[in-house]
């Protein structure tokens, strides 16, 4: 006898002789593999001739230069004025939430009248 889970009742009902083959586990095999989408240029190369346009400009090489350069910057402020905005408020926040938790501590230790 053969049972399986009914999504409804969530009960075990009686079913089918049939052979187990879950969901995921199909023996089926591609006709033809999948499309690479690493470096998958934006134009057909016969559309666009000798030159392939990728999606985009490698930036890693400038990017190596301005963070490996030793001009005093920590490392978390060399990406320029939005790292600095950054910094600061974040250092803003934690300060003023130090003080505001030393706040509620010392409001808390008082007595009650």
């Amino acid at each position: 006898m053969y049972y399986k889970l009914n999504g409804v009742t969530q009960r075990l009902t009686q079913s089918a002789p049939s052979a187990y083959n879950p969901q995921g586990l199909r023996v089926t095999v591609p006709k033809e593999p999948p499309p690479m989408i690493f470096a998958t240029p934006t134009k057909y190369v016969s559309e666009a001739g000798n030159m392939v346009e990728y999606l985009g400009h490698n930036k890693v090489p400038a990017l190596q230069k301005l963070f490996q350069k030793s001009d005093g910057v920590p490392v978390h402020l060399k990406g320029g004025l939005m790292d600095k905005m950054l910094y600061r408020t974040t250092m803003a926040l934690t300060i003023g939430g130090t003080l505001y938790c030393l706040m509620a501590l010392y409001i808390a230790a008082q007595p009650r009248k």
